[in-house]
């Protein structure tokens, strides 16, 4: 920011820093929950994002298998806040914090940029954990963005297309055949998800495939499904899939992948056994991003295994009482990574903000429950001691997350895309945009001129022949 100052008659430009009294970073659940609070109560701040959506990201699964669109999961987050006039959002990316000066430094547009703040609230989420085997990432397919979410799309349509028109039977049983790694809500959401797509959608539309042709198999490494559920609710869990289809392997770790399939251990086995499959997903673990380690050197703040920072009860950062981080770059009391969590996380650090909460009040999370859903008209449910299973919980978990999607006409879009899905056979937002792969031509042969060839050795002189 500048500013002009009059010296005489002389016109001056004084540079001053840009400063607001917050600075949000990340537009997940926890800063979205933060940003409104604060917008509600006249609050200015900037909430700086490297993307200017905001990430609905537990129905990432349903934009990959072609229920909903992008768009129904990621609105902006400049038109969530535009009724604000003191909230400010930019789009940038977060790499510096200079703790004492109170001051951070972003990147935006080919530039770097210094703002001050009076808090600083870090919530920009987490990203995939190969564990130690980052090469996974390159043969594998995730789904923490809606970019994973799009590619992966493409590459199951690509499978059921490519496996329609091969005249090769066992390169068509590979593009049909799906590996999910990780039994988690994730895991087991598109496991089901991509068994369900074979039989209600691709059997009908593409002649010479059926359901029994494709094979999906879950790996977990734990002894149940859903190893945060537990109990009846993963055996239940486990029983559906297998019911619908889907093979379901436990006490298994993964220890090789590559373009065209994975190798599985089970525990204490000598030897692993390879899996054929056009493709590999993952959905095992999760790390935080890297603002968590910058603002861990920043603040002195420890992290855990997975780079999570450590914070204090009441949300703060390292012995810092202006900065806070929520979400899922925080661990606290083993809390789950979870988008409950991270809201009312974001509402507690806003109140602090505020006023409204004591300044070092712990931070206390209600549990409202956990729910996942498992294929059509299954699903598992979790609040305190009642656990729910099947059509009820189903419809439970469609009715949570209507409420949850952001905006109206999100909400009615996916409602009329829920019902296409799973009431109907159609996948509205599957786009057939395949392009055709031209295929190479041999390398041309070069033309052999003909050669007179001469013998180096000497030639004896012939003896006349009579003949009579």
């Amino acid at each position: 920011m500048q500013q002009e100052v009059t010296v005489g008659d002389a016109v001056a430009i004084e540079a001053t820093t840009d400063r607001t009294e917050t600075v949000i970073v990340g537009s997940g659940f926890g800063a979205l929950a933060t940003a409104k609070k604060l917008a509600k109560a006249g609050r200015p701040f900037v909430l700086i994002s490297e993307t200017t959506e905001h990430l609905f990201q537990p129905l990432l699964y349903q934009v990959a298998t072609g229920v909903l669109s992008a768009g129904e999961i990621a609105p902006s987050v400049r038109a969530i806040l535009q009724d604000y006039p003191k909230a400010d959002v930019r789009l940038g990316r977060v790499v510096d914090v200079d703790a004492e000066a109170k001051e951070l430094v972003y990147e935006a547009a080919g530039e770097r940029h210094t703002l001050g703040y009076e808090n600083l609230v870090a919530a920009t989420g987490a990203r995939q954990s190969y564990f130690g085997r980052d090469e996974f990432a390159k043969v594998t397919y995730a789904l923490k963005t809606v970019n994973d979410a799009k590619r992966l799309r493409d590459q199951i349509v690509r499978c059921f297309e490519e496996a329609h028109t091969t005249t090769d039977r066992e390169r068509a049983k590979n593009l049909l055949s799906f590996i999910v790694i990780g039994a988690g809500a994730t895991g087991v959401e598109l496991a089901g998800q991509i068994k369900e797509l074979a039989g209600r959608y691709f059997e009908r539309s593409i002649r010479g495939i059926t359901a029994d042709d494709v094979t999906v198999t879950l790996v977990e490494g734990a002894g149940v499904a859903m190893p945060a559920y537990g109990g009846k609710l993963s055996e239940y869990t486990k029983q559906s899939l297998e019911k619908a289809g889907v093979e379901v392997v436990l006490n298994t770790l993964v220890t090789d992948i590559d373009e065209h399939g994975a190798t599985l251990k089970a525990h204490g086995a000598q030897e692993g056994e390879r899996r054929t499959a056009e493709t590999v997903i993952w959905s095992a673990g999760v790390q935080a991003n890297d603002f968590a380690r910058v603002l861990a050197e920043r603040t002195g703040c420890e992290t855990d295994r997975a780079g999570r920072l450590l914070v204090n009860p009441d949300l703060t950062v390292g012995g810092r009482a202006d900065i806070f981080a929520v979400g899922d770059m925080t661990s606290l009391n083993n809390l789950p990574g979870q988008s409950p969590v991270a809201m009312q996380g974001g509402r507690h650090v806003a109140r602090t903000i505020l006023g409204k909460t004591k300044r070092g009040t712990p931070f206390k999370f209600r549990d409202k429950g956990s729910m996942a859903i498992i294929n059509r008209f299954r699903a598992v449910t979790k609040v305190k001691n009642i656990e729910l299973t099947g059509a009820f919980a189903w419809v439970l978990w469609l009715a949570v997350h209507m409420v949850y999607l952001v905006g109206f006409r999100n909400r009615y879009v996916a409602v009329m895309s829920w019902f296409g899905s799973f009431l109907g056979h159609r996948r509205p937002h599957f786009h057939y945009a395949q392009e055709p792969q031209p295929i190479a031509e041999p390398p041309a042969v070069e033309e052999i001129k003909p050669e007179v060839i001469r013998s180096a050795l000497p030639t004896e002189p012939k003896e006349p022949v009579t003949v009579s």
